[in-house]
């Protein structure tokens, strides 16, 4: 998909909706910046997972885990679901998804 070319006689509504768009993908792209959220969304690809599963997929403790849980959750990357005392995540659409093959593409092949 090409990227819009912008020009100066775009409209204000035009103009209104990027500038709406711009804050959800900076919301996104910030909420995604960091290393162990970027591994939370790594591990949930593969499908949900529970704390405790990503405690240990991680190394990390649960305290840890949860925080950043919670700032994907605020951000609507991730979605939970409690059965019993356990709390599953997964992604809660695609595109944390597709962000992540672009990553890996850029950043983990050697192509």
């Amino acid at each position: 998909m090409a990227l819009p070319v912008l020009s100066a006689d775009i409209s204000d509504e035009d103009m209104d909706r990027m500038l709406n768009n711009a804050v959800i993908a900076s919301n996104f792209l910030k909420a995604i910046s960091h290393e162990g959220r970027l591994m939370i969304l790594c591990h949930l690809v593969s499908g949900e997972k529970s704390v405790t599963e990503l405690e240990a997929l991680m190394s990390a403790r649960q305290a840890a885990v949860s925080q950043q849980l919670s700032r994907l959750r605020l951000e609507g990357l991730v979605v939970p679901r409690r059965d019993g005392k356990t709390i599953y995540y997964r992604l809660a659409d695609d595109r944390p998804r597709k962000m992540l093959e672009l990553v890996y593409e850029l950043f983990c092949t050697d192509d």
